[in-house]
């Protein structure tokens, strides 16, 4: 339980299904740390929250100590990954080795049967487990889930699936729960504001090591401060003249070079994928579907074809602008989530 509105109703409805429930928190920062005050999904706030939603209800309620893990799995990755040029999403490093993880081995440890979160998704409890998409497409979160395999699934539910964030809202306000009215963190929890550079600079400083802009010939146009502080598809900000317009294209780790060209060389109609992995069983070892490459992004009609050591090759059927290594693309077919992997 985040404190929030999301998992407090899922709490809430659970209990009026007559199911036995207890409410969880996962206690991920170290208490001493001035930015979990600034924090809406982190903070001593959320634990109290949550806590008066279970008194609420009259269930019994735990915060879990994970922080250790949280480090090893989940902020060291990210630091490691924008060291390394590329473009991480921590959320699913979170989702995957964090919180279901944990907490589905509490609950059995426990005796209880799963988990069930506040997300914006929605499982098929059939032969075999399936996640589908929201029914309120404006805060789905299906893109986010992708990494639980089908035996997490089976024991997953997503109380909030079926309904619009409005409707969310409105059931807590007519129930009487504390969250009703809290406020929704959009940043990355151990990121307050979203200043992913500043982490980098207290926690990774020779990451930031100026290096040369280069042309797509290799000509040296500039300088740049640290390669994570720029993106994929940046124009501004590069303190370059070059007469026609320029975005980052590559991050060049290996050289710390920053790549630019004109406009057109951000397309890309076809990508490779590391670590891919399916939630049930794959549709082929070549097929088509359509491939989300962001948490908000449009779904874009592509063939998938696997290879061998959990890689992928995608092809779309037009081309797609600024795609950024370490981003996930996820495959679907309708509402239903197939699987997905990380774009290499």
């Amino acid at each position: 339980m985040s404190g929030g509105v999301d998992s407090s109703l899922a709490a809430a409805l659970l209990v009026e299904a007559g199911h036995t429930v207890v409410g969880v928190t996962l206690h991920l920062w170290d208490g001493d740390d001035p930015r979990l005050n600034q924090s809406l999904c982190c903070s001593q706030e959320i634990v109290e929250s949550a806590r008066r939603v279970c008194a609420q209800l009259g269930i019994d309620y735990y915060v879990f100590n994970r922080r250790r893990e949280f480090r090893q799995h989940v902020i060291e990755r990210f630091l490691d990954e924008y060291a390394h040029g590329r473009t991480p999403n921590p959320c699913m490093a979170c989702n995957r080795d964090i919180k279901f993880r944990v907490l589905l081995e509490r609950a059995a440890a426990m005796g209880f049967d799963g988990v069930a979160t506040g997300h914006y998704a929605r499982v098929s409890h059939a032969a075999e487990p399936q996640l589908h998409r929201a029914v309120d497409l404006a805060k789905d979160q299906s893109y986010m889930l992708y990494t639980l395999d089908a035996a997490t699934l089976a024991r997953v539910w997503f109380p909030l699936g079926g309904y619009t964030k409005a409707e969310v809202r409105s059931m807590a306000s007519a129930r009487g729960l504390a969250s009703a009215e809290r406020p929704e963190s959009q940043d990355i929890c151990f990121v307050p504001g979203g200043d992913y550079r500043q982490l980098l600079i207290e926690e990774r400083p020779t990451s930031l090591t100026p290096g040369p802009i280069l042309d797509e010939q290799g000509r040296e146009l500039g300088r740049h401060a640290g390669l994570p502080r720029y993106t994929i598809g940046q124009r501004r900000g590069l303190g370059i003249a070059t007469g026609v317009p320029v975005y980052v294209t590559e991050l060049d780790a290996a050289r710390n070079a920053l790549i630019v060209a004109p406009a057109a060389a951000l397309e890309r109609d076809a990508l490779t994928l590391s670590d891919v992995q399916f939630i049930g069983t794959p549709p082929g070892s070549a097929f088509d579907c359509d491939v989300q490459l962001r948490a908000h992004g449009q779904a874009v009609p592509a063939r998938v074809s696997i290879a061998e050591g959990r890689r992928a090759h995608v092809e779309f059927a037009q081309p797609q602008r600024a795609i950024a290594p370490g981003q996930s693309a996820v495959f679907y077919r309708g509402s239903h989530v197939l699987g997905g992997g990380v774009v290499s």
